[in-house]
């Protein structure tokens, strides 16, 4: 070893020798070197033939023990000169690796986004390996777009993985901190922050141990001036190995423009290292930069990856809305284009007082000036400033005339701090002006009022109580026109204000106290300067439609988008059609999108969606997201029923929100492997292909299954064996596996078969093509089949994709999909199941795709448990004897001697496909014939039942 790292250290020297050279020669051709003595020493011979590039040409170069000296002869650009060069040890060469933080090496990030009609489905995943010999913290701090939900978080710690759970803030806490005083791994998310801003993973990483995180969140994309923004922030902190950012789009209208762009990295790099593309209805992006292109310097060991990665993209509108309905669940876009903007009334309300002296005051003040050269002439407006008092421009609102528009301008400039912050007062005078300008008809009959209120601090002077500043101003705006906020900097009670102004139908923004901040001023001023719409309503069929989203809205801005969700009542709706009304610059519109449910349904087998419920769950978002609101102005019991609707949502569809937080905790060292499935932490399922299926050994405790063929298999440790039978039923027929009439579980399968028989077998095959899961007494029923995973909790349905990994989870229950692999269904701790997927290839001219079902855990089921399985979960004796020849030589037969039947059984095998659905792990098993006859209770047909519930 010690040679050959006298072999790296002499190729170095070379390398940088020649790399000196180069230069030297480089700098020979422009007459810039000096020709002076010292370490390089160059004694210039005949010229050769001239040459830009110069060459270490003697490759034997002498490098003695213990020196650091290289010597050479370097030729090039007209001169020969000899070289001697100190070289530096490999320590001060320029790294090759990525530096290692604390002990903490983080050597690949991935973030991959997929977008389905705005909807965005992103994960993060992070691998580290802590090269400390003790245990290490390290904190992700993952900040999300403000309106994003985090729907999972696992850890993956030396190949086995821990998911997490979503569960109310503080139990979390508690479960993350007793697992870091004990030096474990675990990880924590948490909201933290206003409106969800960022949030934090802290791991405690073992020594030694190999960590993946992946952490999986959600958004709806808002239209912003005419596009989607997809906000990914970057920041690792380190340089990593392999970096990446991969984005896939998906738009049923088609896309109609694409861009990426990052503030933290030049155009130059940037090119080489993203690519973009969309064509039709697809987009795609890449950012995938190098070690060398990730550093801030050529010799760095830090990273320039720090700032914001932002791609945009617009879709084609060929009508004003667009409706789409997936499994029961519609969402409707809304956009219309080419409207004459509504004039509108603007009351400026500006903080004058003493904390907004100096840089805040002037970037004020340029913001304004640049939102006056927007103003259109049909727009009226007024300045109202308040410090200890207040004070306007003029008595009434004008007219935005190029005069007055130049007399505001200096009015603007002319602005001086002073005094107090009576916010109350300032908010009062403007709103009354514009309630008295439309009162005296002083501005036009079909234009809007808006009210734009900027301030730094909290009031402080007249009413400074926020809640009686709230009820004023409510009664005062009395619902006709929107209030927004604009909080400069933090010193202030951003709280107050985005309460007050979302009570008001307007909404707050912080403006950073930045050298940007005038712009920030006059981009959210944009937002709101071109309304096309007033009193937006949005209609649906009556009695067709539960758990409506907000459909009404004061204004629709040009630029932006509405976007209404809900469910559908009944499944036999032919057609939908939805209305939307509103008041336009010069007449009221409506607007019709009519749906044909047949011709929906052709279109959606031709669209390859990238998560097939990602409508149910745009409607859970947005459902959330407004509730949320909501509850920032309610108060008891209003406030205990949104936070309840609010949480059991969250909890339902696995978002950590400001109410839940996500936790996963490795569990004790006492505890086996098997321990991690039947007690993953809160009744939280782990996938198979994740805990305790990472290597197979022969379960402790008895398990049950059928797959294939319809295999039964039946394993008993205690001796060691199996025992294993078919059943041979028509494609078609149902049959009960399991039944416990004291749990109210009960587990049926229907059986599907070959599309037709192989040429080298006498008889079709059958497989299970359709499995039912339920519960009675939690009136829980899940549906699993080769396409798709129902759920009805209560009689209201949720539908997933083989293509979804998501967790589903409520008291006693807990389900998972992992995508293309296996569900896991737990009922409390005691009860689990696994339904494994197998898939052919879609062309293949004989097999199909079918399904595995599996026990694993059944200790909590009654002594009255029945069915197929279900029978064998109370203990059963069994004996083999006689074991002699058969009629196949490789398959020995027996005698089994079991529920007092004698019967001639056969040595076989069936496959365990739990671990891996395509190869699986042989079981070797006793075969009994006839559909299990004298095996199981009475006859295989008593098992047949009429439907799958």
């Amino acid at each position: 070893m010690a040679g050959a790292q006298g072999d790296r250290t002499q190729e170095g020297k070379l390398s940088l020798a020649a790399a000196v050279c180069k230069q030297i020669v480089e700098l020979r051709r422009q007459d810039k070197h000096p020709n002076n003595g010292g370490r390089q020493n160059m004694e210039t011979g005949d010229a050769a033939k001239s040459s830009n590039v110069g060459d270490l040409q003697d490759e034997g170069c002498v490098l003695g023990r213990g020196l650091r000296a290289c010597k050479g002869v370097c030729k090039g650009g007209g001169w020969v000169t000899n070289l001697v060069l100190e070289c530096p040890s490999l320590a001060d060469s320029p790294p090759t690796s990525p530096k290692v933080a604390n002990g903490i090496e983080v050597y690949s990030t991935k973030i991959n986004s997929k977008v389905t009609s705005r909807f965005a489905h992103n994960v993060v995943t992070t691998r580290a390996v802590n090269r400390a010999d003790t245990a290490k913290e390290v904190s992700f701090d993952v900040e999300l777009p403000k309106t994003a939900f985090i729907t999972n978080f696992t850890l993956t710690i030396d190949g086995v993985t821990y998911p997490g759970n979503v569960k109310e803030k503080e139990v979390a806490k508690k479960q993350y901190e007793k697992a870091v005083s004990q030096g474990k791994t675990a990880g924590l998310v948490k909201a933290s922050g206003r409106k969800l801003e960022k949030f934090t993973v802290s791991v405690n990483v073992a020594a030694g141990s190999k960590v993946t995180f992946e952490l999986t969140y959600e958004e709806l994309l808002k239209r912003h001036k005419g596009k989607y923004e997809m906000y990914l922030k970057v920041q690792p902190k380190q340089l990593i190995k392999h970096f990446e950012i991969d984005v896939d789009i998906f738009e049923p209208q088609g896309i109609s423009m694409l861009d990426a762009e990052a503030s933290f990295i030049t155009n130059d790099l940037l090119g080489s290292a993203l690519t973009k593309s969309f064509s039709g209805k697809k987009g795609h992006v890449s950012f995938k930069p190098s070690l060398d292109q990730q550093r801030s310097c050529p010799t760095c060991t830090d990273s320039l990856l720090n700032g914001d990665f932002t791609i945009t993209y617009d879709v084609n509108r060929e009508s004003p809305g667009n409706v789409q309905i997936v499994n029961g669940y519609f969402v409707h876009f809304f956009a219309p284009q080419g409207l004459p903007v509504v004039p509108k009334n603007v009351a400026f309300v500006i903080d004058i007082s003493g904390s907004m002296a100096g840089r805040k005051l002037e970037q004020t003040k340029e913001a304004l000036l640049r939102i006056l050269e927007d103003m259109k002439e049909e727009d009226y407006l007024n300045f109202i400033l308040f410090s200890g008092d207040v004070s306007t421009w003029k008595e009434h609102l004008v007219q935005a005339t190029p005069e007055n528009l130049q007399e505001a301008r200096t009015f603007v400039k002319s602005m001086e701090d002073k005094g107090m912050t009576n916010i109350n007062d300032g908010l009062l005078r403007g709103i009354s002006m514009l309630n008295k300008a439309r009162e005296e008809h002083r501005v036009p009959e079909r234009s809007t009022s808006i009210v734009i209120m900027l301030t730094d601090g909290d009031a402080n002077v007249g009413e400074s109580r926020p809640e009686k500043i709230q009820e004023n101003v409510r009664n005062a705006i009395g619902g006709k026109f929107p209030l927004y906020n604009l909080g400069f900097g933090n010193n202030l009670n951003y709280n107050f204000l985005e309460n007050m102004a979302l009570e008001n139908h307007g909404f707050a923004r912080r403006i950073y106290e930045d050298s940007d901040a005038d712009l920030q001023l006059q981009g959210f001023y944009e937002e709101v300067a071109n309304p096309l719409l007033t009193g937006v309503e949005m209609q649906y069929p009556e009695n067709a439609i539960l758990g409506l989203t907000q459909n009404t809205y004061q204004h629709f801005y040009d630029g932006s988008e509405i976007v209404v969700a809900g469910r559908l009542v009944g499944e036999d709706v032919n057609s939908f059609k939805a209305d939307v009304k509103g008041h336009g610059a010069a007449n009221d519109l409506t607007f019709t999108e009519e749906v044909d449910m047949k011709e929906m349904e052709k279109a959606l087998q031709e669209r390859d969606y990238i998560f097939g419920n990602y409508i149910e769950r745009l409607w859970a978002y947005l459902t959330i997201e407004q509730l949320l609101e909501k509850r920032k102005n309610a108060h008891g019991e209003e406030k205990e029923n949104l936070t309840a609707q609010a949480l059991d949502l969250s909890l339902k569809y696995h978002f950590v929100t400001p109410l839940t937080s996500m936790v996963v905790t490795k569990p004790e060292d006492n505890e086996d492997e098997r321990a991690i499935a039947d007690k993953p932490g809160e009744a939280t399922p782990v996938s198979p292909a994740m805990s305790y299926l990472t290597s197979y050994q022969p379960p402790q405790n008895p398990y049950y299954y059928v797959d294939g063929d319809p295999h039964f298999i039946i394993q008993v440790p205690e001796k060691d064996d199996a025992l294993c039978f078919n059943i041979n039923e028509a494609p078609g027929t149902i049959l009960r596996l399991i039944q416990d009439p004291v749990t109210g579980l009960t587990v049926n399968g229907q059986i599907i078969g070959d599309k037709r028989s192989s040429p080298d077998s006498k008889t079709r095959k059958t497989y299970f093509g359709k499995l039912g899961i339920a519960n009675a007494q939690m009136d829980f029923q899940v549906e699993v089949t080769t396409e798709k995973i129902t759920l009805w909790n209560r009689a209201v349905p949720s539908t997933f994709s083989w293509l979804d990994t998501v967790m589903v989870t409520q008291d006693g229950l807990s389900m998972m999909i992992n995508r293309k692999k296996n569900m896991v269904v737990s009922f409390g701790d005691g009860v689990t199941f696994v339904v494994v997927l197998h898939q052919v290839w879609k062309k293949h001219p004989v097999h199909r795709d079918f399904l595995g079902f599996y026990v694993v855990d059944s200790h909590r089921m009654s002594a009255q448990t029945h069915g197929l399985l279900g029978q064998f979960f109370q203990p059963f004796d069994f004996k083999v004897s006689d074991i002699r020849p058969g009629s196949d030589p490789t398959k020995p037969d027996a005698t089994l001697v079991v529920k007092n039947h004698q019967l001639t059984v056969t040595r076989g095998s069936q496959k365990d496909y739990r671990k891996d659905a395509s190869i699986g792990t042989k079981v070797v098993c006793w075969f009994v014939h006839n559909n299990g006859e004298g095996l199981i209770d009475g006859v295989h047909t008593d098992y047949i039942v009429p439907n799958l519930f």
